[in-house]
């Protein structure tokens, strides 16, 4: 006999709290099968969840009207990136805003804010802390410069908000525990940044003492565009580029990535390709390097490509 039968159509695809299906006549000998997985107290759904929006779905059924995800899940539904221990933790983060309680599931961490202080917003159903609130209660657990990231995101190649719409959040949570630090980073948030790796690059350079880069410049040269790059010092016709695993292991995107340094080099800039070691471990020597260019690039000694010689030649 098909198990599913036993349910109404409504609860054959999706997680359910028990009092539902009872209420909906499924019987206490049918919820009791092993068959259904129980991933919180309370709940139970067709199969395990294993990422974290099936986890925050999973939780969703026991959600009252005045709670919201928040924190490190809402940054999981919003597509934010987030650092390797968060990716890890598993735990659902629910806000309840205003007097009552907590929620208290093993699995789970309830947290309470005051009413008016964040808004909230909806992904397909699940009700969630806004970007720009997410932004402001993520800084009780992340460093200033991976809230950085965060922030950059959201501004950038994600879109979720403004940096206004970040500086609103922080006045609305004035006094909270985190703002201090949500402070400092907005100081340092940029529109424009492309990815996690583009922004840890320009924090790494301007925290060594080097002048903060332009980002996304367009290298043009007697009216012709030449390359986009991820960080610019047009002065000393220095380019840096992110060079993530992807530009390694998509043929595509690697001959993309030749061509643009070709081309920069045929018009006299330097590119310098950074990978994640040269903002991890050997983010002093890589630092030096770049310093060492915009020296020589400011004093005018630069490559000298066959191609000017020939042009002052004619």
């Amino acid at each position: 006999m098909d198990f599913a039968a036993h349910f109404p159509h409504s609860l054959r695809t999706r997680p359910f709290r028990i009092r539902e299906a009872l209420h909906r006549g499924v019987s206490q000998a049918v919820l009791r099968s092993r068959r259904l997985v129980r991933p919180f107290h309370g709940t139970r759904s067709w199969t395990a969840p294993r990422s974290h929006d099936e986890l925050a779905r999973a939780v969703a059924p026991r959600l009252r009207r005045d709670q919201a995800f928040s924190h490190a899940t809402a940054a999981h539904l919003l597509g934010v990136p987030l650092p390797v221990r968060l990716e890890r933790d598993r735990r659902v983060h629910v806000t309840t805003i205003g007097t009552d309680q907590a929620l208290r599931v093993r699995g789970t961490i309830g947290h309470r804010t005051r009413q008016g202080r964040i808004r909230v917003v909806h992904s397909g159903t699940a009700a969630l802390v806004a970007p720009e609130d997410t932004f402001v209660m993520l800084a009780t657990a992340l460093t200033v410069d991976e809230l950085v990231v965060v922030g950059d995101a959201l501004v950038g190649w994600l879109n979720w908000c403004t940096v206004d719409e970040l500086r609103r959040a922080l006045r609305r949570h004035r006094g909270a525990r985190g703002t201090r630090r949500a402070r400092a980073a907005l100081e340092l948030v940029r529109v424009g940044s492309r990815s996690p790796g583009e922004t840890r690059l320009r924090l790494a350079l301007v925290r060594r003492g080097l002048p903060e880069p332009l980002r996304n410049h367009d290298v043009v040269e007697h009216g012709r565009w030449v390359a986009c790059v991820d960080l610019a010092y047009p002065e000393a016709r220095v380019a840096i580029e992110y060079e993530s695993d992807l530009h390694r292991t998509d043929a595509r995107t690697f001959r993309k990535d030749l061509t643009r340094g070709e081309r920069l080099k045929d018009v006299d800039w330097w590119l310098v390709r950074a990978t994640a070691d040269d903002v991890g471990p050997l983010v002093d020597e890589f630092v030096r390097r770049v310093a060492r260019l915009l020296r020589t690039g400011s004093d005018g000694r630069h490559d000298s490509r066959p191609w000017q010689r020939l042009t002052s030649v004619s």
